[in-house]
């Protein structure tokens, strides 16, 4: 795989190409996911649940996120990557661009962080430096005791435009690209028709320039209740390679998700 850069994939937006991202947090899953095609790879604070086995990701820190970022910098040297700055590591402007090196020295090409419009000016002084923003709105993990649970953001009006807000907010103090969890698919549509940058969805319908899940839901080994936007590519294919590949093929051929892994 030839280099991924931000550019690269600005323009698969202008050209409505549809792409895939995963989660990634070793060098041995990374190396592979890049070998079957994967272009873009997240080293999500999410591994507090699937490789820490905490019950949130409220408990991960900056170096549990500097350590896999270098563990999959390693495997997957072409792929575009992407950071979680974990809960509470971007309380203040200081503290933002400390940790935010740490993670970019890692390897990573671009920090994601999780918020709407208390972020707008933390985003202006990582842009004015150069460095590449992902934000993330709708059901954001790290606010979950405020939100009161894992569910579905953006049914009610008042809460659908305050996410259209964040939105365009977030793109014009400079994120460069944006990711939707669980919202209406009417509602991402609406949104990544009327952002200049690409929008990764996860749980939030098929109208999104790119979509997103974690690894150990699509190979369908995480335990407990299932989400109703998580397909099991692996059980009918045989192999991991091949669940990828599936994966790969159903998202840039807009079959994936269907309506019925969609809100």
């Amino acid at each position: 795989m030839e280099s991924i850069t931000i550019s690269k994939i600005q323009n698969w937006k202008k050209n409505q190409i549809k792409f895939a991202a995963i989660t990634a947090y070793d060098f041995s899953f990374s190396r592979l996911f890049e070998k079957e095609g994967i272009p873009i790879m997240l080293v999500g604070d999410s591994l507090g649940m699937t490789i820490q086995g905490h019950n949130s990701t409220l408990p991960v820190k900056i170096q549990d996120i500097k350590y896999h970022t270098k563990a999959v910098r390693r495997g997957a040297p072409n792929s575009f990557l992407l950071s979680d700055l974990p809960f509470m590591s971007y309380y203040s402007i200081e503290e933002t661009l400390k940790n935010t090196a740490k993670i970019i020295q890692s390897g990573a090409n671009m920090i994601k962080i999780e918020g709407g419009k208390w972020l707008v000016e933390t985003v202006k002084e990582l842009s004015k430096r150069s460095i590449l923003v992902c934000g993330h709105i709708g059901l954001t993990p790290q606010s979950i005791n405020f939100l009161s649970g894992y569910k579905i953001q953006g049914k009610e009006k008042n809460d659908a435009q305050r996410i259209i807000d964040e939105a365009f907010i977030l793109e014009e103090a400079g994120i460069k690209m944006l990711v939707l969890e669980c919202i209406p698919s009417l509602l991402a549509k609406k949104i990544t028709e009327n952002l200049s940058i690409p929008v990764i969805g996860i749980g939030s319908g098929h109208h999104t320039d790119g979509q997103i899940l974690v690894m150990q839901d699509l190979l369908g080994i995480t335990d407990g209740k299932k989400l109703k936007f998580v397909k099991n590519f692996l059980c009918h294919n045989g192999s991991i390679q091949n669940a990828i590949k599936q994966y790969i093929n159903e998202v840039k051929n807009g079959n994936f998700p269907s309506e019925k892994y969609s809100f």
